[in-house]
């Protein structure tokens, strides 16, 4: 019984939206065989909740729209919120936004030809987005000197939720006419 207790709370642990106790039923007897009632169920989760209602535990198990989430407790929220602030303060540059674009439109990539892009020195943006793992190092060019080339990482891929660097948006799609230089002589 401990057993399926555990795995109950390890499906409350992993699901980041809440889960009802019905999924965590259907869940238990199509996945893992274990026969089971709602009622059973909610026992189990009563049972959670009372381990996590310690004062040892920085975790509540919390109900909300009918679905169960494992939350920090609120006396911690101070302490999340100055992690979250320390957090925002590593975003990206300017600098740093103009060379992942540059990087994801244009992978492979040299740095040199990145630079060229941008008219100005890329080392510090690189190495943000390196230490960000927003990029990554996917080999060298076979140019003289052979420089690194650069790509975007899985890491990218997860921080904009697309499945590959065709599900950015087009170009042309992007640029209109209220950001060109000059005037229409048409």
């Amino acid at each position: 019984m401990k057993d399926i207790q555990l795995n109950i709370e390890a499906l409350i642990f992993s699901s980041e939206e809440g889960i009802s106790a019905i999924e965590i039923k259907q869940i238990l007897q199509d996945g893992l065989l274990i026969k089971i009632n709602k009622e059973e169920v909610l026992s189990f989760i009563e049972k959670i909740k009372l381990k996590y209602d310690s004062e040892d535990s920085v975790f509540s198990l919390k109900t909300i729209n009918n679905k169960y989430q494992l939350l920090t407790k609120e006396i911690y929220h101070d302490v999340i919120n100055q992690l979250q602030a320390h957090r925002d303060r590593k975003k990206l540059s300017q600098s740093g936004l103009e060379t992942l674009s540059i990087i994801a439109y244009r992978q492979p990539i040299t740095k040199l030809e990145v630079e060229q892009i941008r008219g100005v020195n890329c080392d510090y943006s690189i190495q943000r987005l390196l230490e960000k793992d927003l990029i990554k190092i996917i080999g060298k060019a076979e140019t003289i000197g052979k420089p690194l080339l650069y790509a975007t990482s899985d890491q990218f891929m997860n921080h904009f939720g697309i499945n590959s660097v065709k599900d950015l948006p087009q170009l042309k799609d992007i640029i209109n006419e209220d950001n060109s230089v000059g005037e229409d002589n048409t």
